[in-house]
């Protein structure tokens, strides 16, 4: 649960691109240019509450009340990759810890600049001078801010601050695949792998960030990638969860994230990784052990995934094929949603409804019917 609300709270959630971030040539990141990032975009958001049209009075009341946003992510394991540091490991929840740093305190110090130019969240406003700044000291005294930086909570309880919440991570499912990075704060589920679709059973989707890093070192083996490609399943549940503490510790919201488990993960492991959310500061977290539901989104291989058939092991294998996630957004759509009107099977033909199904004019493929 990436965004607990108030009775009659809205969601109001925007994700700053972390690849854009990064600079290629050095291997380094941009702070500057987060800091930029988040400045604009919690103005943004803030500006949304005002434009937003609201449908029950009781909705309006409460987010012009506590004015609350969630600024997050999208892009963090391109922006690991592109400074050749591998997640989930010491290296990278160092780097992870400064990006998160950098993102809470300008956005803290962006919204008290707001309120310095329109006024704080009328919730943190009392009916007297002496209750506001009561007001203001209880706010600064909460769990989080007291992880804030001194010159923060000294701004608040001088200027008061705009929002009352400002960051989260949500999944950005759909909108870290449009734009051909890794969704929220996850790690790539692989670099090659198969989505369950609306079209057909399995449509195989190809990381962008790998052709991109083979394009810029023609040398690189396809199949031997270096360590930083590490893959979601390829990840010890326990680092997983590390890597969702140490971005707590910066978010005032909560994250959503997976902790991938492989097969055969046991009850009593799956405790101990809740436990190990738990002491790190996590505020929820979900465990996901493959293969424990009868069929699940995302597969390594192009099949039911069922109990008996399914692989513990999945040999590392990243392969790109000449087709990206850029190239099937490409077409045209009037069926579906993945991959429009191009067969995913044969890559050639069009489906078209005929007979009731689904069919590529090509291969004849009959896809999933009943959109």
């Amino acid at each position: 649960m990436e965004q607990p609300l108030a009775p009659y709270s809205v969601c109001n959630l925007a994700a700053v691109n972390l690849a854009e971030m990064a600079d290629k040539e050095t291997k380094t990141v941009n702070f500057e240019k987060l800091r930029q990032t988040v400045a604009v975009g919690v103005r943004m958001q803030d500006n949304v509450i005002d434009a937003t049209p609201y449908f029950l009075e009781d909705n309006k009341n409460q987010a012009l009340g506590e004015r609350r946003v969630g600024l997050g992510v999208m892009g963090l394991h391109d922006l690991l990759i592109y400074c050749e540091t591998e997640y989930g490991s010491e290296e990278g929840n160092v780097l992870i810890d400064k990006v998160f740093e950098t993102i809470a305190t300008t956005a803290y110090e962006t919204s008290v600049e707001l309120a310095k130019e329109k006024g704080s969240f009328p919730f943190l406003i009392g009916n007297s001078d002496a209750e506001t700044n009561r007001l203001r000291q209880a706010f600064t005294q909460t769990g989080f801010m007291q992880k804030m930086p001194e010159h923060v909570r000294e701004a608040i309880l001088e200027n008061g601050i705009r929002n009352s919440h400002l960051l989260t991570v949500a999944p950005t499912g759909s909108t870290g695949t449009m734009v051909g990075v890794s969704t929220g704060l996850e790690p790539y589920f692989s670099f090659s792998y198969f989505r369950s679709g609306r079209l057909g059973k399995f449509i195989e989707v190809k990381a962008d960030i790998v052709q991109d890093y083979l394009d810029r070192h023609p040398e690189a083996d396809p199949n031997q990638l270096p360590s930083w490609f590490v893959s979601a399943m390829e990840l010890a549940p326990e680092a997983h969860a590390d890597v969702q503490c140490v971005i707590q510790r910066w978010i005032d919201s909560s994250i959503s994230k997976t902790v991938n488990a492989p097969k055969g993960y046991s009850v009593e492991q799956v405790e101990k990784v809740y436990e190990r959310l738990y002491r790190g500061g996590a505020k929820g977290g979900t465990v996901y052990v493959d293969g424990s539901r009868d069929s699940q989104v995302l597969t390594l291989k192009a099949e039911e995934n069922t109990v008996d058939e399914y692989e513990t092991n999945v040999e590392k294998a990243h392969v790109v094929l000449v087709d990206t996630i850029s190239d099937l957004r490409s077409t045209d759509v009037t069926i579906g949603s993945e991959v429009g009107n191009t067969c995913p099977v044969c890559r050639k033909g069009k489906v078209k409804e005929i007979g009731g199904c689904n069919t590529c004019t090509n291969c004849n493929a009959q896809l999933k019917c009943g959109l």
